[in-house]
C-alpha cells in the first residue's frame, strides 16, 4: 500500500454509502479505513434511522468522527418508527430507497463540493453498496467513477445475476447452468426467488440493482480469489472490473502499520455490544465453546427458538447465545424456565457481542450460523467451522459451499428440532467430521491471511483498484 499512499494535500475524496442494513455497514466501514489509510478524505453516509441507532449502541459522540473522516446522513424515505433498536422490513427499505434517496445524495454531493461553505475537498469518486445503485446515476451526473461493493459472497452474487434468466423461463429446472457452479439445487438459490408474483418487490429490485452493476466503474467482493475461483472466473468474463479484495477486516488490520487516527469507532453496530462475554469464554477450555448466532436481520418463531434451546441443552456442551431482542416473531424471547435452570453453568446469553473477537477467542469450537457472508468470512477467519441454518437471501448458497466446496459445514434440514440440534452440535464439537472440518477451516484461515499480505491477491487487487480506477487521472 505505500506505494499509493497519496502525499498531496489535495486528497482525494471517496464517499462511502453501505445499504443500510447491520451486515451491510461493517463491510463498508473496513472498505472506508482502507480507502483512509492509503490517504483518501472520507464522508460516511448512513440513513437518518441507522445514525439515530448508532448513537444510541455507541454513545452520542461515537460519529464525531475526525477533520479527514467525518460521517453524514440522508433519509431512506420511509416514514419515522418509533422503534429505534429493530430492523426495518427489508423489502420496504429496499423499494424506498431505489426511488427515494436520489435526490438526497445527490444534496449532499453538491454540499460537500460547494467550495463557498465545504472546507472539504472535492468529491472525487463513490464507494456505494451494490444495493444502492442508485448511486452510479449520481456519479455519472457529477462525472466521478463509482465504484460498488456487493457484500454477499461471489458464489451468492452469480446466483442473483440469472435471476432474470429464471424469470424469463418461468422457474425452469435447474441443473449445471449457472456459470462457474457444478450443479445446484433450486433450494441453493438465494430465497427471494422463491416467488410466483411477476411483480414481487425483492426479485425486481435484484434484478434491477445487478442490471445496473454493468454501468459501475468496478465492482468490489470482500472475498479472495482460492475461496470462490471457479465463480469469480465467472464473473470476470460478465464484469471485467471485478476485484477482490477481502476478508476486508484481515487487510484492514493488514494496513494498521502505516498508521491511522481514526481508531474508534472500531465498528458500527446498530445494538449495544455486550463484551461480558470475553471474559466467561476465559473461563472455558479452549475449543469447547459452541457459538450461536442468527444474524442481524433473521427472525424465528417461538416454537423454533425452544428447539434450539433443548438442542443447545441436550448436547452437553458450553455456548454462548446471542439472542437480539427482535429475535422472534411478535415478542421477546422467551426461553423455558427449565433451560435456563439446565445450561446456567454452562450457557450464557447475551444480546449482542464483538463476533470477531468472539470467532477469534481460542474458548470457541464451532459456530452455529445463519451463514450471512460476514459471517462465514469471519469464521473462516477465525478457522471455525459451523453449523449452517440458513435464513433468506444468498444465505442459502452460503450454505451450500461450506457443505461441499469449503469442507466447513454440516446443515440442519429443514425446519428445526431438537435432536438434530443435538446430534450437529456433537458431530462439530467432538466427532471425527468435526475434526477433519475444523482442520479445512485452518487452512482457508491460512489462506485468507496469505490473500491480504503483501503479494497476496487482495493486497494487490487493492492497489490494481486503487491505481486504475479510484486514483485514476
Amino acid at each position: 500500500m505505500e506505494s499509493v499512499q497519496v502525499i498531496s494535500k489535495h486528497k482525494p475524496h471517496a464517499v462511502c454509502i453501505p445499504y443500510p442494513a447491520q451486515g451491510h455497514i461493517n463491510p463498508m466501514l473496513n472498505l472506508a479505513k482502507i480507502l483512509h489509510l492509503g490517504g483518501f478524505h472520507i464522508t460516511f453516509v448512513h440513513s437518518e434511522y441507522n445514525h439515530r441507532r448508532l448513537l444510541k449502541s455507541l454513545g452520542p459522540d461515537s460519529l464525531d468522527g475526525i477533520p479527514d473522516f467525518h460521517f453524514d446522513a440522508i433519509p431512506d424515505g420511509l416514514p419515522q418508527s418509533e422503534d429505534v433498536d429493530s430492523t426495518q422490513d427489508i423489502p420496504s427499505l429496499s423499494d424506498s430507497t431505489s426511488k427515494n434517496c436520489l435526490g438526497p445524495f445527490m444534496e449532499l454531493l453538491s454540499k460537500l463540493n460547494d467550495t463557498s461553505t465545504s472546507d472539504v475537498p472535492p468529491v472525487t469518486c463513490i464507494v456505494s453498496d451494490g444495493a444502492m445503485s442508485f448511486t452510479i446515476d449520481a456519479a455519472e451526473k457529477f462525472g466521478v467513477p463509482c465504484a460498488v461493493l456487493w457484500t454477499p459472497s461471489a458464489c451468492g452474487f452469480v446466483c442473483y445475476t440469472q435471476y432474470h434468466k429464471l424469470f424469463e423461463k418461468g422457474l425452469a429446472p435447474l441443473k449445471d447452468w449457472i456459470p462457474g457452479m457444478k450443479s445446484i439445487r433450486f433450494q441453493d438459490l438465494p430465497s427471494f426467488i422463491r416467488t410466483t408474483n411477476a411483480n414481487d418487490i425483492m426479485v425486481n429490485y435484484i434484478i434491477r440493482e445487478v442490471r445496473r452493476t454493468f454501468r459501475a466503474s468496478a465492482l468490489i467482493f470482500n472475498t479472495f480469489d482460492s475461496l470462490e475461483k471457479d465463480v469469480l472466473k465467472a464473473l470476470s468474463s460478465m464484469f471485467p472490473r471485478l476485484y477482490t479484495i477481502g476478508p476486508l477486516q484481515l487487510l484492514k488490520d493488514q494496513m494498521k502499520n502505516i498508521g491511522s487516527k481514526l481508531n474508534n469507532p472500531t465498528s458500527l453496530n446498530l445494538w449495544k455490544e455486550e463484551t461480558e462475554c470475553l471474559e466467561w469464554l476465559e473461563l472455558r477450555e479452549p475449543g469447547s465453546v459452541l457459538y450461536v448466532n442468527f444474524g442481524s436481520i433473521a427472525m424465528l418463531t417461538t416454537e423454533q427458538v425452544v428447539e434450539f434451546a433443548w438442542g443447545l441443552a441436550n448436547s452437553q456442551r458450553p455456548f454462548l447465545w446471542v439472542v437480539r431482542s427482535d429475535l422472534v416473531y411478535g415478542n421477546s424471547a422467551l426461553l423455558p424456565p427449565e433451560f435456563m435452570e439446565e445450561t446456567q453453568e454452562r450457557g450464557m446469553l447475551a444480546g449482542w457481542v464483538p463476533q470477531d473477537k468472539v470467532l477469534n477467542h481460542p474458548a470457541i469450537g464451532g459456530f452455529l450460523t445463519h451463514c450471512g457472508w460476514n459471517s462465514i468470512l469471519e469464521s473462516l477467519c477465525g478457522g471455525i467451522p459451523v453449523i449452517c441454518w440458513p435464513f433468506f437471501a444468498e444465505q442459502q448458497t452460503n450454505c451450500l459451499y461450506c457443505r461441499t466446496d469449503w469442507g466447513i459445514g454440516l446443515e440442519i434440514d429443514g425446519d428445526v428440532k431438537r435432536d438434530e440440534v443435538e446430534k450437529l452440535v456433537k458431530e462439530l464439537m467432538e466427532g471425527e467430521k468435526g475434526s477433519e472440518m475444523r482442520k479445512k477451516a485452518a487452512e482457508w484461515k491460512r489462506m485468507a491471511e496469505e490473500a491480504v499480505s503483501p503479494g497476496g491477491s487482495s493486497y494487490q487487487n487493492l492497489e490494481n483498484l486503487l491505481a486504475e480506477v479510484l486514483l485514476k487521472k
